[in-house]
């Protein structure tokens, strides 16, 4: 009897477990499933958005979700550069510029600088400066190209015509300045800014993404009126102690999303191949040639047969075919989205203008080492940190003079310094041990590519290990009295290469190019400090959370 009483009251315990776990699970969103706690309790307690449903697609790009394709060329090499021989790699899902940058793209970054950072003042002079493409890029020995120079830039006839003239580091600089208003817009939406503060911060203080992440309080220099808008909309909370504190969006919010950056060469030409629809085994083994399906550069369907595809050169002389009727449609570059996209809806990702990729150069992609999300280029930076602890924020602009003599902004104020990475994050680490990966087994090591090199600089008798891509060394220094730069020119007979770790990748053929550089597989390089008349850019955002945007179910 006493053991079915027993039981009796086991199992009613059992029934009320069961309800109490019924009644949590009920709104288990809000519910830490792990200790049962709850998740943005009123109080001051964990903020967390558990309403996240998905990635909102960025400002001006596409969705490229990511998968397995053969990275370089199958097909015959007739240049013999062998830089691209064929390897299988893996990208992640991220997103992508539908079109290249375009002069009116880049001319409101332009004024905006101009209008934060006055030129006028002596303190900004450079910053504008700095980030002015070089409109001489057009001229040509024994051409007449004046009209590009004077007019390519600032006329509304080219507004929607890709951006040239910009060096890699000034891509780098508009992919920071884009993130910073793209994720400024997005706060002002949400009530966490004062709106149309971009237009009331005083120079020197404006909108930093990191600065709000790691010191909201700094963010426009510690201007409260924009940081914590007017009481009705103010994001507040109330502690246990009954005081009202303000609420600060964390990345925990959803609403800060990754940041702007340069695709990566393995993106871009994954991007550019166009790979959406279901393969063929030749199109997954490398076989596609262009962007688009088919061997040709001339459209096959009727009714736009015979038509040129991309904008690049035809022949020798022949940069756009007959007046009147025109193979490709234009002479210099074109207006973006003037030709098809493929089928990632991308436009000009053949032709137009070569674009500028994230990657270092090496004639070799060392997918020995590496076969997932490639990239040669990673410099590894931390938050520089006061003696209180806090971060250190830029006061004064901080400025780099590049090898052509260029002076150009590294850190604007209000952004957080940063410094290499050391020991600290180092020490017994696995994946990394250094700040500066670019020349990874390059030379080091981990490599072969050593070679030895005796009597350098006629130091006699001493054995010098030198690496192989000991490209110039040209000097740049000012003069301390005149503020002159003083340039000299590396004369060194020993230098057997223009590669080092300034020269970036750029991937695509141009307006200037024949159709053998419009294959996605193709890679040159070219130094990050200078700029061209045949090279734009495009920037791309990383994916997260699923692969894929489409509502798959879960598998059992």
């Amino acid at each position: 009897m006493r053991n079915v009483m027993n039981f009796k009251l086991l199992a009613a315990a059992a029934l009320v477990v069961t309800a109490f776990s019924c009644k949590r699970s009920s709104n288990s969103s809000n519910v830490d499933s792990a200790t049962g706690w709850a998740i943005n309790d009123k109080q001051g307690g964990f903020q967390y958005n558990t309403k996240f449903k998905e990635q909102e697609t960025p400002p001006g790009t596409v969705f490229i979700e990511g998968g397995t394709f053969t990275m370089g060329k199958v097909q015959d090499d007739p240049m013999h550069d062998w830089n691209n021989s064929p390897s299988q790699q893996h990208v992640q899902s991220f997103y992508m510029d539908e079109s290249e940058v375009t002069n009116v793209n880049y001319l409101m970054y332009l004024d905006y600088l101009k209008s934060v950072y006055p030129p006028e003042d002596p303190n900004y002079a450079n910053i504008y400066k700095g980030a002015l493409p070089d409109t001489l890029v057009w001229r040509n020995r024994l051409g007449y190209n004046e009209m590009m120079t004077e007019n390519y830039l600032r006329h509304p006839a080219y507004g929607n015509y890709p951006v040239v003239g910009v060096s890699w580091i000034q891509a780098v600089e508009y992919t920071s300045w884009r993130t910073d208003r793209v994720s400024e817009m997005s706060l002002q939406k949400a009530g966490y800014l004062e709106r149309d503060s971009q237009y009331t911060a005083e120079g020197g203080s404006t909108f930093s993404t990191d600065t709000y992440i790691n010191a909201p309080t700094k963010t426009y220099g510690g201007n409260d009126s924009i940081i914590n808008p007017i009481k009705s909309r103010r994001r507040v909370q109330v502690n246990a102690k009954g005081d009202t504190i303000n609420v600060y969006a964390k990345r925990e919010s959803g609403l800060i999303g990754p940041k702007y950056r340069l695709p990566t060469e393995v993106e871009w030409e994954y991007a550019a191949l166009g790979m959406s629809e279901l393969r063929s085994y030749n199109i997954y083994r490398g076989r596609k040639k262009y962007p688009w399906d088919g061997q040709y550069t001339r459209s096959g369907s009727r009714a736009k047969r015979g038509d040129q595809l991309a904008n690049f050169k035809q022949s020798k002389g022949d940069y756009g075919g007959i007046a009147g009727w025109s193979d490709d449609g234009a002479d210099i570059t074109q207006e973006v989205k003037f030709y098809e996209p493929n089928d990632y809806g991308l436009y000009d990702m053949a032709g137009n203008v070569a674009e500028w990729v994230a990657d270092v150069y090496r004639p070799i992609v060392d997918d020995e080492f590496n076969d997932f999300n490639y990239y040669r280029g990673n410099t590894y930076y931390k938050n520089a940190i006061n003696d209180d602890g806090s971060v250190k924020i830029v006061q004064e602009t901080v400025y780099d003079t590049l090898s052509n003599g260029k002076i150009v902004a590294r850190n604007l104020p209000g952004e957080i310094e940063t410094v290499p990475v050391d020991e600290d994050e180092t020490y017994l680490r696995t994946n990394f041990d250094r700040s500066d990966n670019r020349n990874f087994r390059d030379g080091d090591q981990k490599s072969s590519r050593y070679y030895r090199d005796n009597f350098e600089d006629g130091e006699e008798g001493e054995f010098d290990t030198r690496k192989v891509y000991n490209s110039p060394k040209h000097k740049i220094d000012q003069d301390s009295a005149s503020g002159k730069m003083l340039k000299e020119y590396d004369k060194s007979s020993r230098r057997t290469s223009l590669i080092n770790d300034e020269a970036r990748v750029f991937k695509g053929g141009s307006w200037k190019d024949r159709s053998y550089w419009i294959d996605p597989a193709q890679r040159r390089f070219f130094p990050q400090d200078m700029a061209t008349d045949y090279i734009g850019f495009r920037c791309a955002v990383s994916r997260v959370g699923s692969k894929s945007k489409t509502n798959k179910k879960k598998r059992n």
